[in-house]
């Protein structure tokens, strides 16, 4: 049995974001990916984050930077379903001591791939 999974869904790494990460399958909804995203960033896997970011907006490298991010609670999820081409991934990352992140992404389904495409701007 493997670790438990970093995304908070209670499954293991293997039956939750590790197929995603080992390119295994394809996420099949925004909040699966934004999730399997969050445990890349936990994991340390870069290319998992490039390969899942939008070409039109992601940097030329994703920054890991050393956060030591520990724990993910998701509020709200608007649309991003298997046949939606949009959705937006409401959530908290928390990290170290008492920092957190809170951020509304966005992502855009093309070619039957769900990409990162950035922040909800307010």
């Amino acid at each position: 049995m493997s670790a438990p999974c970093p995304c908070g869904t209670g499954r293991s790494l293997d039956a939750c974001c590790g197929p995603l990460l080992a390119t295994e399958r394809l996420a099949e909804t925004a909040e699966e990916l934004m999730r399997s995203r969050y445990t890349a960033y936990v994991l340390g896997d870069a290319e998992h984050l490039w390969r899942t970011w939008d070409p039109r907006t992601r940097p030329e490298e994703p920054y890991l930077g050393e956060a030591g991010w520990t724990g993910l609670v998701v509020h709200e999820v608007v649309d991003g379903g298997p046949e939606d081409r949009t959705g937006v991934v409401a959530f908290v990352a928390t990290h170290g001591v008492d920092g957190r992140l809170e951020e509304r992404s966005l992502f855009t389904r093309r070619g039957g791939r769900w990409f990162y495409t950035g922040p909800v701007e307010s």
